[in-house]
């Protein structure tokens, strides 16, 4: 089952990936911003997610091998897909678009996905919930980072 790794591993990093390579040239516009405190530099950037979703991607293994009805693993997974389509999509809308407010609300949506899928993966496996868990914390601080550069920056 050694596809199932690489399957589970690869999907969010490549998600990941494309979204960081789609945004690559607005970094410069994001470092002219006003910052709010505690924004880091942008190096911690790529770093911080590569490990989440690494996180992210052994979490989802941990569900789909789990001794669970196969029911409930495909609607815990299906909850897992939707919050990774709508992460891809956030920082196109924050850095390519710069539509901070509409990037507030979506990342809103994100974090009522990831909670929702922290939940159903917690009822399969709690270890694959706790794997999620600094990805939460990291879109909280998100959040507050997103809200703070579009009220700094209007």
């Amino acid at each position: 089952m050694l596809w199932v790794w690489i399957i589970g591993l690869a999907l969010p990093l490549a998600v990941g990936g494309l979204a960081g390579w789609l945004t690559m040239g607005s970094m410069s516009t994001y470092g002219a911003l006003v910052q709010p405190p505690l924004a880091p530099p942008p190096w911690v950037f790529p770093v911080v997610w590569t490990v989440l979703y690494l996180m992210m991607g052994v979490a989802s293994v941990l569900v789909w091998k789990a001794d669970a009805p196969q029911a409930e693993k495909k609607q815990a997974l299906t909850w897992y897909v939707a919050q990774l389509a709508v992460n891809f999509v956030w920082p196109l809308l924050f850095f390519n678009a710069g539509l901070y407010g509409i990037a507030l609300a979506w990342l809103i949506l994100l974090l009522a996905l990831v909670v929702e899928t922290i939940i159903r993966f917690r009822e399969i496996s709690p270890i694959a919930a706790g794997l999620m868990v600094p990805y939460l914390l990291w879109l909280l601080f998100a959040a507050y980072l997103n809200a703070a550069i579009w009220l700094l920056n209007r």
